[in-house]
């Protein structure tokens, strides 16, 4: 599959679970609707899947977020393969993403390094 399928696979399963997410299909009570999917990585083969999700709340309710979409993983790709008409849906795993977080120290810690000048 080309570079250009594989990226406009990933955009569509991005845009997939995002929908899901904040129409409250996926009825778990530890599930944020505050969440995003921030990217998503397909497998060179596509069977594989791997979904970042981020959110402005704790770090722990990110957590308890992404470990309850781990538990629905199975009925959200049921959905997404709905969704997307392809012969194979990617089996889905989902990750938190604290790159926001990280970036958000980094930027601080430069701030603080200008602010001695």
């Amino acid at each position: 599959m080309s570079h250009y399928s594989q990226e406009r696979l990933e955009s569509r399963l991005s845009q997939a679970i995002s929908m899901m997410i904040v129409q409250g299909e996926i009825k778990n009570p530890n599930l944020s609707t505050l969440c995003s999917v921030t990217r998503v990585e397909l497998s060179i083969d596509n069977a594989y899947a791997t979904v970042f999700i981020s959110s402005p709340l704790a770090k722990e309710k990110l957590e308890k977020s992404v470990a309850a979409l781990q538990a629905a993983h199975s009925f959200i790709q049921k959905k997404v393969g709905a969704y997307l008409r392809t012969k194979n849906t990617p089996v889905l795993t989902f990750k938190a993403d604290t790159s926001l977080e990280e970036g958000e120290k980094v930027n601080r810690l430069i701030d603080s390094l200008t602010d001695g000048k």
